[in-house]
């Protein structure tokens, strides 16, 4: 019998069906696992991201992005000095470049090659923005963000719709150079505790360019992954219906359990975990390895899981404790998944 591939076995379970084994979705690379075969490699247009490969610097609306200790390495908008401080002025601050005279067959063809993704191991998922509520905040910080969605709609959405303007163009000039097994949909709307909007705003001013932005996938039967952190269990259904088949990390501060029992393997979710449970200093190595067998128990029985955890913390290339709980994790989660259906 043939072996299945981390590919295969990953687009098994996003179209519905019961994997082989449980499959592990990363974001980026994972220190130790450097040399075995990811379960889904990433592309994008690279002139989007010049920024997060030169590790920071100003990205091609003028958003300075930097890194810090807290951030364990990732890149966050410059919070002091934002580029927007009067949503009604955004046509003077907000230009797309030109898209005009790009050989996006050659554009992409580069892209693929610095993805170094290998199509027969590996699925290729493809993003193009960085999310419109995100987009908002980088431009003008969460506080005057947050308030021109209340007291300027309509100049709100007309720049949502010029964004989605300009990464609709992108998409269709790029998508069938990529060819790509998945799309992925990244927005943050939400906090630990609540979503940063009413169900009705996002509604309003975010679900239209979510689903003005994937359709080029649907129409081409591409999945689409959606990632949204914190208590994001609201928008859900709408997503779902929107036609998004996978949602991350879908942390533990939502209703895991209704969700899976509402939407069965018609939704894949992946994360389902929470960090604090596995950096406790407290805990054994048995105590993680059985926190992550309880996950797989809870999750996985009916399909529709997928591991996806990440080791990130300040220091944690130098933190001795660290290196060994992610040894730890990347060991569990192997023998966990490999076996779980056996």
């Amino acid at each position: 019998m043939a072996v299945l591939t981390e590919k295969e076995n990953m687009m098994r379970l996003l179209r519905g069906e019961i994997p082989e084994w449980i499959p592990r979705y990363t974001i980026g690379p994972v220190r130790g696992l450097e040399n075995k075969t990811p379960a889904v490699g990433s592309v994008a247009p690279r002139f989007l991201n010049e920024h997060r490969f030169r590790g920071g610097g100003k990205d091609i609306w003028g958003v300075e992005y930097i890194t810090s200790h807290e951030a364990a390495g990732g890149l966050m908008p410059k919070s002091w000095d934002f580029i927007l401080d009067d949503v009604t002025k955004w046509r003077d601050v907000i230009k797309a470049p030109s898209l005009e005279g790009f050989d996006w067959e050659a554009l992409c063809k580069k892209d693929l090659e610095t993805s170094r993704c290998d199509r027969t191991q590996s699925a290729l998922a493809m993003s193009v923005g960085h999310g419109y509520f995100q987009e908002l905040m980088a431009y003008m910080g969460f506080t005057e963000g947050l308030c021109a969605l209340y007291e300027e709609p309509e100049e709100c959405e007309a720049l949502f719709n010029y964004l989605a303007d300009f990464y609709c163009e992108i998409v269709e000039k790029t998508i069938d150079y990529y060819k790509p097994d998945i799309y992925n949909l990244a927005d943050d709307t939400a906090a630990w505790g609540n979503p940063f909007v009413s169900l009705d705003m996002f509604r309003r001013f975010f679900l239209p360019m979510y689903k003005r932005e994937m359709q080029a996938a649907l129409d081409r039967g591409i999945p689409v992954l959606y990632h949204n952190c914190g208590k994001c269990e609201i928008f859900i259904p709408d997503m779902v219906e929107a036609g998004i088949t996978s949602w991350n990390p879908a942390q533990t501060c939502n209703d895991l359990v209704g969700i899976q029992e509402k939407y069965g393997r018609d939704l894949v979710l992946m994360g389902c975990w929470d960090t604090m449970n596995v950096v406790d200093p407290k805990l054994s190595d048995q105590d993680i390895y059985d926190y992550f067998q309880s996950i797989a128990d809870a999750r996985a029985k009916n399909g529709g899981f997928a591991f996806l955890v990440t080791i990130l913390l300040p220091d944690g290339d130098k933190d001795p404790r660290m290196l060994h709980v992610n040894d730890v994790v990347n060991k569990a989660l192997a023998e966990i998944g490999h076996n779980f259906y056996k």
